[in-house]
């Protein structure tokens, strides 16, 4: 596999539920900030910036696997715990693309997930298709044969 993105995101107070765990609903607004870090900051470093102008999730799969707490022992007077979530692109079709998760609470794998992602015209309000472009950077982050 090619390298994977890899994203420090800070936990934050409101991300737990009455248990005290990160609520199972917030991972996915933290695999959001994973990903929206990866296209939208990764592909304008690397000279793609279309994908800040229309993409929308088609589908989420999420598996978790063990409860991540807010873990104060981790956390400084400085900064929040963190997770670290690695993400690459599992699957490229020509118009839609899948990103595979992988998030650790510190060395513990504590959940894998998918989404699929659609290109979108926010104009016309319709989907497109995957310019050579974003396909070239998409293969950045897939393993060997990645176009579906």
């Amino acid at each position: 596999m090619s390298d994977r993105f890899v994203y420090h995101c800070t936990l934050r107070w409101s991300d737990l539920d009455a248990y005290g765990h990160v609520n199972n609903s917030r991972f996915l607004t933290l695999y959001e900030e994973a990903r929206v870090a990866l296209m939208f900051a990764g592909g304008r470093a690397w000279g793609v910036g279309s994908f800040a102008d229309g993409v929308v999730i088609r589908r989420h799969e999420v598996d978790y696997l063990r409860p991540v707490d807010y873990a104060l022992g981790r956390a400084t007077a400085e900064a929040a715990p963190t997770v670290r979530i690695e993400l690459w692109v599992e699957e490229i079709r020509p118009s839609r693309f899948t990103v595979a998760y992988e998030l650790y609470d510190g060395d513990v794998l504590a959940s894998r997930a998918r989404s699929v992602l659609v290109p979108f015209d926010l104009t016309r309000q319709v989907p497109r298709r995957i310019t050579a472009e974003e396909r070239a950077f998409l293969l950045t982050y897939a393993p060997q044969g990645g176009d579906g």
